[in-house]
């Protein structure tokens, strides 16, 4: 009796890279940002994790430690974006109309982070410091990274 072949079967669809916002466990404007992008990701494209965390340890290594104090990382299938890059790409991955905030591109990377470190360096007396890094909530649970 011959052997018939397996049927065909479609191979696992590609698998998306991540697209995880590092950010400052401790500040107040980051813990904020981390809010905006939860409740604009409606279609759940987004991980964040704070760089003090096991992900951006295990991730990042040296950078994370590194980078805590003073900036935003965004990392996609391009790689990794720092500060004013960091922020435009992850709202740019919102989708839908927050696409339009890549059009701020037009300006100089240098000048963006001109004002991204300006504002990072008054962040906490602006914004506060909170005490320990953000627990998500349960509706959060899932965009979380240890």
């Amino acid at each position: 009796m011959p052997h018939e072949p397996a049927p065909y079967s479609d191979p696992a669809p590609p698998r998306s890279p991540p697209r995880i916002v590092y950010f400052d466990g401790y500040c107040g404007l980051c813990d904020r940002f981390v809010s905006f992008i939860l409740a604009k990701d409606r279609r759940r494209r987004l991980h964040v994790t704070p760089l003090q965390g096991e992900t951006a340890a295990r991730r990042l290594g040296p950078l994370a430690r590194a980078s805590a104090p003073e900036t935003v990382i965004y990392e996609d299938a391009a790689g990794l974006h720092h500060r004013s890059t960091a922020v435009l790409r992850a709202v740019v991955a919102l989708g839908g109309w927050w696409r339009a905030a890549g059009a701020l591109r037009i300006v100089p990377r240098p000048a963006r982070d001109v004002i991204y470190d300006w504002v990072a360096r008054h962040r906490f007396r602006w914004f506060g410091r909170r005490d320990s890094c953000r627990l998500p909530t349960a509706e959060e649970q899932a965009a979380f990274l240890p």
